[in-house]
């Protein structure tokens, strides 16, 4: 199995989240890459890597979860997306701190108002070139509680274009408790029999042959 995250803004591909998920399939490639912060250059830097990787499914959470939505033609799990990311409370100009380590080792980043007016404007386009395969393929998760993303305006905006939504009963972060109770049963029932074997422990070389 191969699996591909992405993760939240102010984050990168060496989250808790990611750590967890390779414990949990130890036997499965989960690909992690740090998101660029300008829009501009993520957005088409992640078509480039899932066409490249074919991944068996891509789960996005907050940010991640808005680019994972555009990822066409990919199974794919958007986990409390942020549509509307220009116009987080955490989007503002000035200095930020990467809240996890950085393969580049940068420690800081900085917002200008044209990363955000860029970020507008790939909202505003984000839904487009939507086919009606492309609706089955694409599942979000939304947690009541969440109190970065308002639940009730990404899930009817989400299902406005998808089939495929559920609420459960978090909040904003992926943390252990929702990734056993909400996404893995998810990732189970949408891969099977290759979910099962990425759960099981790699044999070791001598054995290999």
């Amino acid at each position: 199995m191969k699996l591909v995250y992405f993760h939240g803004f102010a984050s990168s591909g060496a989250s808790g989240t990611v750590q967890l998920l390779r414990k949990i399939f130890p036997s499965a490639q989960v690909v992690a890459p740090d998101i660029p912060v300008d829009p501009e250059e993520a957005l088409p830097m992640l078509q480039k890597l899932v066409q490249a990787e074919q991944p068996d499914v891509i789960v996005g959470t907050s940010m991640g979860g808005m680019y994972a939505q555009q990822m066409h033609g990919f199974l794919r799990i958007c986990v409390n997306p942020s549509f509307r990311i220009s116009t987080s409370k955490l989007l503002h100009t000035g200095v930020h701190k990467w809240l996890n380590g950085r393969k580049n080792h940068e420690k800081e980043f900085r917002i200008t108002a044209d990363i955000i007016k860029r970020y507008n404007q790939m909202e505003r386009k984000q839904f487009d070139g939507i086919t009606p395969d492309d609706r089955e393929l694409c599942y979000g998760l939304f947690g009541i509680n969440d109190t970065s993303v308002n639940p009730i305006n990404a899930y009817n905006t989400f299902t406005k274009y998808y089939t495929h939504a559920e609420r459960f009963e978090g909040e904003h972060q992926l943390n252990d408790k929702v990734i056993h109770k909400v996404l893995l049963p998810l990732l189970k029932q949408l891969l099977g029999s290759k979910y099962d074997e990425a759960t099981r422990e790699p044999l070791p070389d001598y054995m290999k042959y």
